[in-house]
């Protein structure tokens, strides 16, 4: 007995430091840095001084952190609206027992492979280009003036438009996952009933997904709240209003940026635990209103 725990141990203790050092230690340092006056993030513990929830005060009170957490709220609602409609119906779609499925399916998650960066870059110089990129061209030949869709009225829904395209293809595999435990006998006893494909899509399928939407919505939240690689290629010198979100906000803040030439830590560290507040909020939230279903496949 004591062989078998002495086993036990001996293979969880790598699994254990690695949280503690990697997740633990780095998050409560991060919610005590809160509350404290820090100029760089490296600096020693004997050099901080306490500062209360003025650090809390300080972004609250901030108009670009308003503005961030606004374009964020955009990003988070329109994005998700777009993103999560469509990949489930792109599952549906591929579910139907439509011919070349491994392709499309393939053709549509192929976004997920190319880095963010590599992506962005894409959009940037090939599509939305004044003088070359692909959207303009197409509006010359139909003979319409071409749009400057960087500009400042448009840049922050071409992002948006840009980021959705990527992300299509990693929330319609989970939708496919769960669309393809569903048994295929209640489609066809279904079937035999009258029901139509509208009919079975929003009495079984639905219903019999709810968890995988939460799983989803999840996600999304996450994802939407750690924005950041977009943000910055689409203002790549500058921190500007229309792409800024709070995970820049924070960048600017502990290392020093634009709209925050000083350095500050201390309001950094609080910004980030702002945001996994946040998250967990979202999160209770969402098991509150999605229930799981006893009959959920």
């Amino acid at each position: 007995m004591k062989k078998n725990r002495l086993m036990i141990i001996t293979f969880l203790l790598p699994c254990v430091i690695s949280v503690v050092v990697m997740f633990l230690y780095p998050t409560i340092r991060t919610i005590v840095m809160s509350f404290f006056r820090i100029e760089d993030i490296a600096d020693e513990v004997s050099t901080w001084s306490f500062y209360g929830f003025d650090n809390y005060q300080k972004i609250f009170g901030s108009s670009t952190w308003r503005v961030s957490m606004l374009n964020m709220g955009r990003i988070w609602l329109f994005g998700g609206i777009i993103t999560l409609s469509l990949s489930l119906l792109f599952a549906v779609i591929l579910t139907s027992g439509i011919r070349f499925k491994k392709f499309f399916r393939a053709a549509i998650y192929l976004p997920n492979v190319i880095s963010a960066v590599a992506m962005a870059t894409m959009w940037i110089q090939y599509i939305y280009n004044q003088d070359y990129g692909m959207l303009n061209k197409i509006l010359e030949t139909v003979g319409l003036d071409g749009v400057k869709w960087l500009g400042t009225d448009t840049k922050f829904w071409a992002l948006l438009l840009a980021f959705v395209f990527g992300a299509i293809g990693y929330y319609m595999l989970i939708f496919l996952s769960g669309i393809e435990r569903i048994p295929q006998d209640l489609f066809e006893a279904a079937t035999i009933d009258g029901a139509n494909k509208v009919k079975q899509f929003t009495k079984i399928t639905l219903p019999l997904l709810r968890g995988i939407i939460k799983t989803n919505l999840t996600f999304w939240t996450v994802h939407t709240i750690t924005f950041f690689v977009w943000s910055k290629m689409f203002s790549p010198i500058d921190t500007e209003a229309t792409t800024i979100v709070p995970v820049v906000y924070l960048y600017d803040t502990a290392f020093g940026g634009k709209n925050t030439a000083v350095r500050d830590a201390g309001a950094g560290a609080a910004v980030g635990v702002v945001l996994a507040v946040l998250v967990l909020i979202i999160y209770f939230i969402m098991n509150k209103v999605i229930k799981d279903d006893e009959l959920e496949f």
